[in-house]
């Protein structure tokens, strides 16, 4: 599924503003994991355990923005020298294994959540 992704974005027309939005949306979630996990961890000994994994689900989002920021960097290079993409997509296919993490780290939040201290 991620080839043809990779070789529809290579030959498909995009608009003028597609990298822009592209490049500020992952600015922005990268900023904002890294906003929400110093936070977290700042309140965590307060609120306890379920803000400390929200922490690390938010420090998750943040490698995960800078994965994919990567993979985009390898693909670019890989296409712009005409070389073989097998070795950005093998880097690539592990794109989405941060989100799995933070989907465990919330799903453990909600846990630690339901039970009083």
């Amino acid at each position: 599924m991620l080839l043809p992704t990779i070789l529809l974005f290579q030959q498909a027309t995009r608009p003028a503003f597609f990298g822009v939005i592209v490049v500020a949306f992952l600015i922005a979630g990268g900023i904002g994991g890294l906003i929400a996990a110093v936070l977290g961890f700042a309140r965590a000994p307060a609120f306890g355990p379920s803000a400390r994994w929200f922490s690390y689900a938010a420090v998750c989002l943040v490698l995960y923005h800078l994965q994919f920021l990567l993979f985009g960097l390898l693909v670019f290079a890989s296409a712009s020298q005409n070389s073989d993409l097998s070795g950005a997509l093998s880097f690539g296919a592990f794109f989405n294994l941060f989100i799995v993490l933070a989907a465990f780290c919330m799903v453990m939040g909600f846990v630690r959540l339901t039970r009083p201290r």
